[in-house]
């Protein structure tokens, strides 16, 4: 069990700038996410069910937005991804797909 889930975490988030965190148990819709950011502590309803060890939007991101995890920029929005929404493939470009 990581420290998060110890604390009662619901989900992680590794840098301030984040936009995406990391479900730590699976997250149903309708109910409220706990994680911190920055050391404060956020609750977030969830809009969608997330997958344990899957991504969701902290906070409303645009379609064509930069979606960050780990500090760094790891794709673009391909719709828009609601806060406490599922971010994967179906709405998010890697930037990784876009190299030649």
């Amino acid at each position: 069990m990581s420290e998060a889930s110890r604390q009662g975490w619901d989900a992680v988030v590794l840098d301030a700038s984040d936009n995406l965190a990391t479900a730590l148990r699976h997250l149903k819709a309708g109910e409220t996410a706990r994680f911190k950011i920055a050391g404060a502590v956020r609750e977030l309803t969830m809009q969608t069910d997330v997958a344990l060890c899957h991504k969701f939007a902290v906070e409303t991101i645009a379609a064509g937005d930069t979606v960050r995890k780990y500090g760094e920029t790891i794709g673009l929005a391909t719709a828009a991804i609601t806060a406490g929404a599922h971010a994967h493939v179906h709405n998010i470009k890697s930037l990784r797909a876009m190299r030649p």
